[in-house]
């Protein structure tokens, strides 16, 4: 592997990981002071978490000083945690993220960082490409959610990325400055728009066969159907944004709003944040 120097933040978001985040976060930890030569930091970004995930993350950081967290005590959705864990970004050179289940190793994650370099601006995993490793495949129905949910984003948006979804993901400090603003979706749409935005944007993204393990529990699997509706919902919204008719957003923003609430899934930002200052690691926000 090329070795890799530049300043490294790791984001994790979380919401009631208490039960499998710590052996996750101690791997992480373990391997990356091991095996990456630059500065690194892992922050945790609590969403809405009414279990004790930050006590979790706090006993760990006495083991670890490079691993902290952002408490957002109300939830805001994996998408709207990442957009604040992303309002570091100006605090290094690389950020990336991955999930808390520990469904990418560090081993891989490392893999995808070291890509991160040269012209090329963002390094995406890929499930689907040639190449890449799955020790536990998905469920069937959801493997079926996710081809069908490929074919709706490409036939909007055209990217040619094969897996917009996959969890792990590194992107340069610039490219997150220049598109910040426009994330938008705080829902598990919220990949396709980070990456439409550098798309937009001209940033260079590189698609990565990366490894990756299945974990049970997911709470995806769980509410599926549910999921599925809003990201399509997302992603026909995203699509809006972008193309004449977005003033028609304003007309269907009661019913819209509805609808997110009624799904129990949070619903779209209508602005970027109103503080652009990077938030402190180890903080509670509240919301």
């Amino acid at each position: 592997m090329e070795e890799v120097t530049s300043s490294l933040l790791l984001l994790i978001p979380a919401y009631n990981e208490e039960d499998r985040i710590g052996p996750v976060l101690r791997e992480f930890g373990a391997y990356l002071r091991s095996h990456y030569r630059g500065k690194f930091q892992i922050v945790v970004v609590l969403n809405g978490c009414r279990d004790n995930t930050a006590g979790v993350v706090s006993a760990i950081s006495k083991e670890f000083p490079e691993i902290t967290y952002i408490d957002f005590p109300a939830p805001i959705g994996k998408g709207g945690a990442l957009i604040e864990g992303l309002r570091l970004a100006p605090l290094v050179d690389l950020i990336g993220y991955v999930d808390a289940d520990g469904a990418t190793s560090p081993a891989s994650f490392l893999e995808i960082v070291a890509k991160c370099h040269g012209e090329i601006d963002c390094v995406i995993g890929s499930r689907w490409l040639p190449g890449a490793v799955l020790h536990a495949k998905q469920p069937w129905f959801r493997q079926l959610t996710s081809r069908v949910f490929h074919l709706i984003v490409e036939s909007l948006f055209w990217m040619h990325i094969l897996d917009t979804q996959c969890p792990a993901k590194v992107m340069k400090r610039e490219a997150i400055e220049k598109t910040h603003h426009g994330l938008r979706i705080a829902d598990l749409a919220f990949d396709v728009n980070l990456l439409y935005l550098l798309k937009r944007e001209k940033f260079k993204i590189l698609e990565q066969p990366t490894e990756w393990t299945d974990k049970a529990g997911s709470k995806v699997t769980s509410s599926l159907f549910r999921v599925s509706f809003v990201m399509f919902l997302s992603v026909v919204r995203l699509r809006l944004i972008y193309s004449p008719f977005r003033n028609l957003l304003k007309l269907f923003r009661p019913l819209e709003t509805w609808v997110y609430k009624r799904l129990k899934q949070p619903a779209p930002l209508l602005s970027r944040p109103k503080d652009s200052t990077p938030t402190p690691p180890g903080s509670t926000i509240s919301s």
